[in-house]
């Protein structure tokens, strides 16, 4: 195919596209619009049933409340008396909501207005004939209830409600209609839009298989390109791999080398310590020489009798003395993760089956003083067995087992739970505690490295956790954590069930 038969094809693929595109989009609108419609009209007409219901119920309520009186004029009873309460207490409520139902009729406002000028009429007068009853003067009730019927009060509550009802139903003929035609019409929007979506799909299905060659050849094309792809990757996978090398073995030179200079300032703090306390025995000896004798040596004890400035001057030295000493063994200690981790960095990985309950149950069984210490109880569900290095997973589960021993909240027991359960060639395993929790913002804190999270009053440099993490992506797998501040912590471990140790090998 020529380039200009191309740009043609291309042409009135993109026109056909853009049409459909529009078609589709017309009838979209078009069929949200009356979808819409419907709704709306159907509303209106469930508002209509609704304010016609509503008016039967006030009518309702006025009837009960004028026999409920009635009754109790004629027998006095304290049952038609407390009907009669509760009607007169439920019209005043019927006839507002009635009253905000209708607010959209101008016709129906008229209406409502009069006929609650009817109903406050009838229910002063239902007051004042409850009240005759309840004085002994049925007379009187009477005589109240035949000038009520004389006015014809009730009558024309009954006609002014009968006539909203027409109203309503009127209404209600009307918006039934105009929902219906909108119903329809986006029935028949929705018929016409789906035959022109069948009509577009089989022109599309058509142009498909005039490019299905087209495209066959663009992905030869594109094999040919890609000849040399693997070769490249593995240059530079080679290349990644001999600096990732050469970082673990300057890891390891500059932390081999900086304990050196650090061993000799350990000695010389040492050999400084006890000048100090030569120098102010000497000091102490000569604050308290005699006028007359030779000079006093300490106490008995040994002790460094020192007054006033030198004595606080002697306290200075030694807390310095005491920083100085702290920051060497901390800087110590440091120095030893380092090495320990460029050691396991170098180290080659041996996968073997491991049956991980009986694995996980014998790194439980060694932390167990640790756990009754904290009152906690370990409990270790289904685990899946899985092909791993041992080394690499001991360390990974008495890392996080411990942390969940140590963080632990005090006088509440603890409660550590280890269950896992596979997923697509992989094994997902879960330690999850009741203990102090992690702020959601240190979830990503906690896994760098000399890196830790709240309160630091247990003993750690923040290593832990991201050698763990460095040994779970060796292992091909993921490390993540769900945890909330006082609720508690569960540590997610994805890891490959049978892994590859050449593939990883050749990446670490």
């Amino acid at each position: 195919m020529t380039a200009e038969a191309q740009r043609r094809r291309a042409f009135w693929q993109i026109l056909l596209i853009a049409a459909g595109l529009l078609v589709l989009t017309v009838i979209s609108a078009g069929s949200v619009y009356l979808v819409n419609k419907a709704r709306e009209d159907s509303k209106w007409v469930i508002h209509t049933i609704e304010v016609e219901n509503q008016i039967n119920a006030l009518l309702l309520e006025v009837r009960r409340a004028e026999s409920s009186a009635r009754g109790f004029l004629l027998t006095q009873g304290p049952d038609f008396q407390s009907d009669h309460e509760k009607a007169v207490a439920a019209i005043i409520p019927a006839l507002a909501k009635l009253t905000r139902q209708i607010g959209d009729d101008p016709a129906q406002r008229d209406s409502i207005e009069k006929l609650s000028a009817a109903i406050e009429t009838r229910l002063d007068q239902f007051s004042r004939e409850m009240d005759f009853v309840k004085q002994g003067q049925p007379d009187k009730a009477t005589a109240l209830i035949r000038e009520a019927a004389a006015g014809n009060t009730t009558t024309t509550i009954s006609n002014l409600a009968n006539a909203m009802i027409r109203e309503e139903e009127r209404l209600f003929r009307i918006r039934t209609a105009n929902s219906d035609r909108s119903q329809t019409l986006a029935a028949s929007m929705t018929g016409i839009g789906s035959g022109l979506v069948v009509l577009l799909a089989l022109v599309s299905t058509w142009l498909v298989r005039r490019s299905a060659r087209a495209r066959d050849e663009a992905e030869a094309r594109l094999r040919d390109a890609n000849v040399n792809l693997e070769t490249v990757v593995d240059v530079r996978t080679a290349d990644l791999r001999e600096a990732n090398d050469e970082i673990q073995r300057f890891a390891y030179i500059v932390s081999h080398d900086l304990r050196s200079p650090l061993v000799n300032i350990m000695g010389f703090t040492s050999e400084l310590e006890e000048l100090g306390g030569d120098i102010f025995r000497r000091i102490s000896s000569l604050a308290h020489v005699p006028a007359d004798g030779p000079p006093l040596t300490s106490g008995s004890s040994g002790e460094i009798a020192l007054e006033g400035p030198d004595k606080q001057l002697s306290a200075d030295f030694s807390e310095a003395l005491g920083f100085i000493k702290s920051s060497i063994a901390k800087m110590d200690r440091l120095i030893s993760a380092i090495l320990n981790l460029t050691r396991e960095g170098r180290r080659e990985f041996r996968p073997e089956k491991i049956d991980i309950r009986e694995f996980v149950e014998a790194i439980v069984s060694t932390l167990a003083h640790q756990a009754v210490e904290a009152q906690a109880e370990i409990h270790v569900g289904s685990l899946p067995n899985i092909v791993s290095d041992r080394l690499a997973l001991e360390q990974i589960f008495s890392n996080l087992i411990d942390n969940a021993i140590k963080y632990l909240k005090s006088g509440v027991p603890g409660e550590i739970r280890i269950r896992g359960r596979t997923k697509l060639g992989y094994a997902i395993f879960e330690i999850s505690d009741n203990g102090r929790g992690i702020d959601p913002k240190d979830h990503q804190r906690i896994f760098d490295l000399f890196r830790r999270a709240g309160t630091q009053d247990k003993p750690g440099q923040g290593i832990g956790l991201a050698h763990v993490r460095a040994l779970v992506r060796r292992l091909g797998g993921t490390m993540s954590v769900s945890s909330e501040l006082n609720v508690g912590s569960t540590f997610t471990i994805t890891l490959p069930v049978a892994w590859n140790a050449s593939n990883r090998n050749a990446d670490k």
